[in-house]
């Protein structure tokens, strides 16, 4: 079990006020939060993310990474208000 301590430390990191009741109710929901992470990590993987984690940090079946233009750009900036050449003019936010 997380300790009041710790709970005590991580209001503060938080800039939170906590009461005594609200203190051991957050070391009880903590607790369980981090119970729960526990039995994630023991869960099964499932198996394309162990295909993954088994490339051994060799890139193998990867496309290139390039851009390409959408297919759809050209109705999209055409159908736009206000345009020049290949871009959408907007109003300045800033």
């Amino acid at each position: 079990m997380i300790s009041k301590k710790e709970v005590e430390h991580i209001a503060k990191l938080a800039r939170l006020e906590l009461t005594e009741n609200e203190i051991e109710k957050m070391q009880k929901d903590l607790s369980a939060i981090l119970d729960y992470f526990d039995l994630l990590k023991s869960a099964p993987l499932p198996s394309k993310i162990l295909q993954k984690q088994n490339l051994g940090g060799q890139a193998q079946n990867l496309r290139k990474d390039e851009a390409e233009r959408c297919q759809l750009s050209d109705e999209i900036i055409g159908s736009a208000p206000d345009k020049k050449d290949d871009y959408i003019k907007v109003k300045a936010i800033l």
